[in-house]
């Protein structure tokens, strides 16, 4: 997946301050006391903190309903701190959106690379969808981004399905022996299927504990999978 260029680990502290902090070891208007020095956070920590701010603000209000100030306030930096890291709105929440479409994927391969009893790879699997909606605010992101319309957004999003269709592929062929085409339409399937069921539970409300609807569902995906042979069985 293309990915918006990483700052250098070797770049100076950010110095991230709100614009009311009064300088180190002075007192702040009204107060008489002394503030404590401004916290200062290297450049990769800071970025990681902008872009947590901004993706719980994105995930609330969409991106045209979010601005940049109302992220930097979240951060508890001042705009030109938040513009030193990201140019723009746009790139700012291309960042995000990798984020977490990374996330998600590394979730999938992390179920299906931790078990080789393949009926608790399905269950793990699915599950990760429903985690990921259930626990992550980057879900709306990327199942229901307000921006799919812009080339930049959309091309991560398909990046997104095709990488975990093709995990899943991977572990499908390798175990049944089928050719990969005829894998790839299983792994699909089994894909969509957690992440549309994933996000109408949350629709629906939760009404259904998580770990029990993506039970139900891992029961329906696994009774089709389990009369596929195994290779070498």
């Amino acid at each position: 997946m293309s990915r918006l260029p990483s700052p250098s680990p070797e770049q100076p502290a950010d110095e991230g301050v709100v614009a009311a902090a009064a300088a180190p070891g002075t007192a702040a208007p009204g107060t008489g006391a002394a503030q404590p020095p401004a916290a200062r956070l290297a450049r990769a920590d800071r970025r990681a903190q902008l872009l947590r701010a901004a993706q719980r603000v994105f995930s609330r209000a969409g991106y045209h309903g979010s601005g940049m100030d109302a992220i930097a306030e979240r951060a508890g930096i001042t705009k030109p701190v938040l513009y030193r890291h990201f140019p723009g709105k746009r790139d700012l929440y291309l960042a995000v959106v990798d984020r977490s479409c990374d996330d998600l994927e590394a979730s999938v391969r992390a179920a299906l690379a931790g078990t080789e009893d393949n009926r608790v790879r399905v269950a793990a699997t699915i599950d990760a969808y429903f985690a990921f909606v259930d626990e992550d605010d980057g879900a709306r992101l990327v199942f229901e981004s307000d921006l799919t319309s812009d080339p930049a957004v959309r091309e991560r999003l398909d990046a997104l399905e095709t990488a975990c269709a093709a995990a899943i592929t991977e572990v499908v062929a390798a175990d049944t022996g089928l050719p990969r085409a005829s894998a790839h339409v299983l792994a699909v399937a089994l894909a969509g299927s957690a992440q549309v069921a994933a996000r109408s539970w949350v629709a629906a409300g939760r009404e259904v504990p998580r770990e029990e609807a993506a039970a139900l569902i891992s029961s329906l995906v696994w009774r089709g999978l389990r009369g596929l042979p195994r290779q070498g069985r």
